[in-house]
């Protein structure tokens, strides 16, 4: 039987036209003519009335959307608005994907210094210059390829990140090829922690201190395997050169106790430098908790309501939302047209190959539902 949550994102999918990509946002196009190797679109939102020096938020899509979709129904939007950061959407091009999927396996575009990843790292650079933010304070997060890219930023320039959140994405260096990207995504790559580790610490040359690592994955996601988390949480523990088990924290939510499992790896100081989060029952997609006090988002196509926020909870660990009474008033929008809410923008597969297998676990849900014969 589907998770409501996933069928509320079915029924969004089925009734999204391209049409429905005018969803309405603040995101301002900056021009990157002088120094974008990659040819990504530079993408940002600066809310208003912010504080000096505001942090960064790097924030990567999925293929087949927007920035400007994801953002707005991950809650990346609305949380910036609330608590004054920046936020920074880089978008790909169909010259580049025909999918628009950042190229997280292309060995050109995953090194430092060549392709996308530069792009992404000058891109950063141009924003803490243009609107004067905190360089300690720069964070990346992504969702399916976008999850996959933004490792490939934190494994690449781990200097210019604090932390980084990867949902449904891949490790560094597990494929340089559409073959190897589809064998490790089912998860029929898996390579050593060493190896894993290693080729994150050849990414840079660098050997610390590395950015603070959070890995959201669903234990039912049918385009990469739960078991990838599991590599991903043993290369950045290698990284780390964190040893042993981890400490088991059960997370309930405010509709199914014990939904979130969070385990976390921590460093010498005791801080969590890894945590993996596995949610219980939840396909391929952001966790959502749209309802939930202070929660943000929309559910829709891989949004997944599932009463856990996945911003919100990142955006806590990384210490950019203030206490609830603290918190800045969101401005003011009119509310959007009911098709364009519909958009609320979900990252299909990593790959246009597996669409099918999507479109058939999604036909399925809602024949579950009742709602298909």
């Amino acid at each position: 039987m589907a998770s409501l949550g996933e069928t509320v994102a079915a029924l969004a999918a089925a009734r999204w036209t391209p049409a429905d990509e005018t969803a309405a946002t603040s995101l301002q196009e900056i021009d990157m003519s002088a120094d974008n190797p990659g040819g990504l679109r530079m993408l940002v939102h600066a809310p208003p009335g912010r504080p000096a020096r505001a942090p960064l938020v790097v924030v990567l899509h999925g293929c087949t959307q927007t920035a400007s979709a994801y953002a707005l129904g991950a809650g990346w939007l609305e949380l910036a608005d609330r608590c004054g950061f920046v936020l920074l959407c880089p978008e790909q091009t169909r010259a580049n994907n025909l999918n628009v999927c950042f190229n997280w396996f292309q060995p050109a575009d995953t090194c430092r210094g060549g392709g996308e990843a530069a792009s992404i790292h000058a891109m950063v650079r141009k924003a803490i210059a243009d609107y004067d933010l905190d360089p300690s304070r720069i964070f990346v997060t992504g969702l399916s390829a976008g999850g996959a890219m933004a490792n490939v930023m934190l494994a690449t320039y781990p200097e210019t990140f604090a932390g980084g959140a990867i949902i449904a994405g891949l490790p560094y260096g597990a494929a340089s090829n559409m073959q190897e990207a589809f064998a490790a995504m089912r998860g029929s790559r898996s390579l050593p922690a060493r190896v894993l580790g290693d080729a994150v610490r050849s990414a840079s040359g660098r050997r610390g201190p590395w950015p603070r690592i959070s890995i959201w994955q669903g234990d039912e996601d049918m385009t990469v395997a739960p078991s990838v988390a599991e590599d991903l949480a043993s290369q950045w523990r290698n990284v780390h050169g964190i040893e042993g088990a981890g400490s088991d924290l059960l997370t309930a939510g405010p509709d199914d106790t014990g939904r979130r499992r969070r385990t976390a790896w921590r460093d010498s100081r005791g801080a969590a430098a890894v945590e993996l989060n596995q949610l219980s029952g939840m396909g391929h997609g952001a966790p959502l908790g749209c309802m939930i006090d202070d929660g943000c988002g929309r559910a829709g196509p891989y949004l997944l309501e599932v009463g856990v926020s996945s911003t919100l909870e990142i955006a806590r660990s990384w210490t950019l939302v203030q206490p609830h009474n603290q918190m800045r008033a969101a401005p003011q929008a009119p509310p959007a047209p009911a098709r364009a809410r519909a958009d609320a923008g979900g990252s299909p597969p990593l790959l246009h190959a597996i669409t099918s297998e999507v479109g058939g676990v999604i036909t399925g849900a809602l024949r579950n539902a009742g709602l298909l014969k």
